[in-house]
């Protein structure tokens, strides 16, 4: 009996950091064997080659360039129509049993409707979820009406998943990818920090991740200055800034980031990547995380840290007690917030919404797409609400 083929695609660290373990899993398995496609910012120097560090652990199959030198709408559609070109002749040189991918990237969505077209049948990780402020939402939710299999991290975002009309016999809880690994972490201290990251900390530090509205059109080099203005105004602080995202503006903000860390280069540092182990590790002994990234909302609640959320990029999703939400010119008072008593009594007492303590995810998804028959998976019923 062949083994069954798992086909996992990744075009961003952060997905990585998400699926790295579920991949090992794959891999151990004896009757099960891993396919790895890469693309995107996997293979931009703009964002740090990361598929370098995905190469240390495992045989990549297929390397999927897409980016261009534009990202505003004209050049993502360009890298989508890219990425689904060839796609599909790798699709049909590995013969995937099924192919899995995470989240609601634009990328993503050329997989799914490649997946579709080809017959392939699709698992789609970290669906039902919700991120008002970008065009990732509308993406995400086309994903699950094309996918046959759906892991989700939490019963919230598992219900929206059947709402959509999906069967019951499909959708898995499978608890949260991100705080596995947190659970599962050896931590970085402030001394191996610092050596890796060759940085002196001061006596504050700020992690900061920015990425550009993709709903609402707004003036990125704007909130950029304003942020940075009240970042400038830190006393004895060390300021921690990771990339923004291949979205459209997001070679913008990066360009306007590094100029600033040029010109501040003894207090702030912007890092193409950081890792799964030291982003985390910086996490767990930062003051507070700021900015509007999904890593703020999903992580930061397991490592119980002040977490301050700009805009409304992230609108829709669950926020924990330790999530304040501001726009940009109320930054401010969001950070003095932070040491009231009020929001101190908050931070030691909440209950984590995405807490999966017991849960292996990874495993759990493993032995699913294992096991699951694939006879009639291709054929979807619509549910109808009862």
């Amino acid at each position: 009996m062949m083994n069954r083929k798992i086909c996992v695609i990744s075009g961003t660290r952060a997905e990585w950091y998400l699926l790295r373990n579920l991949c090992k899993y794959i891999e151990q398995d004896n009757e099960l064997t891993l396919q790895l496609i890469v693309t995107a910012a996997h293979l931009s120097q703009d964002f740090g080659f990361t598929y370098q560090e995905i190469e240390k652990e495992f045989k990549v199959n297929k390397k999927i360039p897409i980016l261009l030198n534009n990202n505003d709408g004209v050049g993502i559609c360009k890298s989508m129509g890219l990425l689904q070109i060839s796609l599909c002749e790798a699709f049909e040189e590995l013969k995937p049993d099924i192919v899995v991918i995470l989240g609601d990237r634009y990328e993503m969505l050329s997989c799914a409707s490649t997946c579709l077209v080809m017959q392939i049948p699709l698992a789609h990780l970290c669906g039902g979820e919700l991120t008002l402020g970008a065009i990732d939402d509308s993406i995400r939710h086309a994903i699950s009406k094309m996918a046959h299999l759906h892991f989700a991290s939490t019963q919230t975002y598992t219900n929206r998943i059947l709402q959509l009309g999906e069967s019951k016999d499909r959708v898995f809880n499978v608890g949260s990818l991100g705080g596995e690994n947190i659970n599962n972490m050896n931590f970085l201290n402030k001394e191996d920090l610092q050596k890796e990251l060759n940085l002196i900390f001061d006596e504050n530090i700020y992690l900061i991740t920015y990425h550009p509205q993709t709903i609402q059109k707004s003036s990125v080099k704007k909130e950029i200055k304003l942020l940075l203005e009240f970042l400038d105004n830190l006393e004895n602080s060390t300021l921690i800034f990771t990339k923004a995202n291949a979205d459209e503006n997001g070679l913008y903000i990066n360009e306007l980031l590094n100029e600033y860390c040029i010109k501040q280069s003894h207090k702030a540092k912007l890092f193409d990547n950081l890792g799964s182990k030291r982003y985390l590790s910086l996490m767990k002994i930062a003051n507070m995380l700021i900015g509007n990234s999904s890593s703020g909302i999903c992580e930061s609640p397991f490592l119980r840290i002040p977490c301050i959320n700009i805009g409304n990029r992230q609108e829709g999703r669950i926020f924990a007690d330790n999530i304040i939400n501001c726009d940009i010119y109320h930054l401010k008072q969001a950070f003095l917030y932070v040491n009231t008593k009020e929001y101190q009594d908050k931070l030691k007492n909440f209950i984590n919404p995405f807490e999966c303590e017991g849960k292996n995810t990874s495993l759990m998804i493993k032995d699913i797409l294992k096991n699951i028959s694939l006879e009639k998976i291709l054929y979807k019923k619509f549910v109808d609400m009862q």
